[in-house]
């Protein structure tokens, strides 16, 4: 069997070929009437009508098969494919021989001629003229195979998805569910924004951060981990309700369910309240599984590739923070120390070194983690979470924060706040933050001068919604690996 290397040459020497024969391998511009699949819906109509009847399409050649006189050649647009026909009889004897000796699979040709069913009943195009598009040097995977090694599908997306329909069609359905929440969002007059993601210091988020460096400002700066403030700071301007989808960036642990590139969305809208934000999330996501998906039962995964059944059907249950941690781990989180939290941390698994770190907050969530959300299943809102873990919302009078928590089969979906907008109570929590993270603590957020500052202006009372694209893509595909929804994940380079 002949090299890479060697089939490489060989199509390299066709270049030639073609162009001894005054046909240019990559020309500037193409004969297209029709594409291949307006030809598949129109071809009755185009194949009883003699004057649209001669026409010409491009593909990319995928299968050529027969030999002598008459050679069929199926062609591909996108997932569609449709059979052209080539004999000896039907056009200029050099045409025929030029194709013979320089077209194969991957490369892209432009045929022309008349539209015809076969005796077999396979809709088709009999070439009259044809030329090359575009002349690939290098073979397309094998057509019953396909890219075995599962690295090879992420690291050569492009020919996953030439190859395998399914792939093809699940990233048409990533971009019809971010269409869909696009749509849901201005139909409630919320306005789509962009914010930067070089930034001086991350905020909106716990967790560790990417560094880089601005040359010109000479300037250390990081790639933001949420999108949480700079939307805050716009409410401050007068804009109510606002939404983007965005890149974040968390340089943290990688498994099948956590990605450190990943798509978010976060919303905020003055004057509304926690209870609309959550009643709101229910209808987005139940929508996007009823309009995208068309189903409402999905089989999700774990991290381990274990499968449970998911069911979105009914109203969705709310289970707070407090009963879960008394329920599965005997912990009251209104009476434990530091150190007792400390200990049942490590008990489950966090480091001791770490756990001598983190705050309590983190360990009362590292314990959450392991002893009570994997038991979730159903689509399930947890309320009431440690205020410091969320210093960014609203805070109780009996030490937890009014937010939500989105958990579907183990998972964190979304979070949703109600605001905190009190720039004294905030600067207080932010304070406790920045001396979590001196003590050691990665992620926990540091003092923005510039947010406080902006909240000392006057911001409104609003709720706000972040949730995480790829993890609600891969459920709604079914998928058992985030990359699997990613159309590029990072990966490792080639020794």
């Amino acid at each position: 069997m002949a090299s890479i290397e060697e089939l490489r040459d060989a199509r390299i020497k066709k270049i030639k070929l073609l162009k001894e024969a005054g046909m240019n391998p990559y020309p500037p511009s193409i004969s297209c009437d029709y594409t291949i699949p307006e030809i598949k819906n129109k071809f009755a109509e185009l194949e009883k009508d003699s004057e649209k009847n001669y026409i010409s399409t491009v593909g990319r050649v995928m299968i050529v098969r027969g030999q002598g006189a008459i050679l069929f050649v199926v062609l591909q647009a996108g997932t569609e494919r449709f059979q052209a026909v080539l004999k000896k009889d039907e056009l200029k004897e050099e045409l025929f021989n030029l194709f013979v000796s320089t077209v194969d699979n991957g490369d892209f040709i432009s045929v022309t001629g008349s539209l015809f069913t076969t005796q077999r009943g396979e809709q088709s195009i009999l070439i009259k003229d044809w030329c090359m598009t575009t002349k690939a040097l290098l073979p397309l995977p094998d057509k019953w195979h396909g890219l075995q090694d599962v690295e090879e599908t992420y690291r050569k997306r492009y020919l996953d998805i030439l190859l395998d329909k399914e792939v093809y069609n699940r990233f048409i359905t990533r971009s019809k569910i971010i269409s869909d929440i696009r749509e849901f969002f201005n139909k409630k007059d919320f306005l789509e924004i962009e914010t930067p993601i070089l930034q001086n210091q991350a905020g909106g988020a716990m967790a560790k951060v990417f560094e880089t460096h601005h040359n010109d400002y000479d300037m250390d700066m990081v790639l933001r981990i949420a999108l949480e403030l700079d939307h805050k700071k716009l409410m401050v301007g007068g804009y109510e309700r606002v939404y983007e989808i965005g890149k974040c960036f968390r340089n943290e642990g990688s498994d099948p369910t956590h990605a450190q590139e990943f798509t978010m969305i976060e919303w905020y809208a003055a004057y509304q309240t926690l209870e609309t934000n959550i009643e709101w999330t229910e209808e987005l996501i139940k929508s996007i599984a009823a309009n995208v998906i068309g189903k409402n039962i999905f089989t999700v995964y774990d991290k381990d590739g274990n499968s449970v059944e998911v069911n979105f059907e009914g109203k969705w249950s709310r289970v707070r923070f407090t009963d879960l941690m008394k329920e599965n781990a005997g912990i009251d989180i209104a009476t434990i120390t530091l150190e007792e939290a400390r200990k049942e941390a490590v008990k489950l698994g966090m480091k001791k070194e770490e756990a001598e770190k983190v705050g309590r907050g983190n360990l009362l969530d590292h314990i959450y983690k392991k002893s009570s959300r994997l038991k979730i299943i159903n689509p399930t809102f947890v309320t009431d979470f440690p205020g410091d873990l969320k210093p960014l919302a609203q805070q109780n009078d009996d030490g937890t924060a009014s937010v939500a928590q989105l958990v579907i089969a183990g998972s964190e979906i979304t979070n949703q706040y109600a605001e905190l907008v009190n720039p004294v109570k905030q600067r207080e929590l932010l304070v406790a933050q920045s001396n979590a993270k001196e003590g050691g603590d990665e992620e926990a957020m540091q003092i923005d001068e510039e947010f406080l500052t902006a909240m000392e202006h006057g911001m409104p009372p609003m709720t706000g919604f972040g949730m995480g694209i790829d993890r609600l893509v891969a459920i709604l595909t079914e998928q058992k690996n985030l990359r699997d929804v990613i159309f590029f994940p990072i990966m490792h380079p080639r020794e």
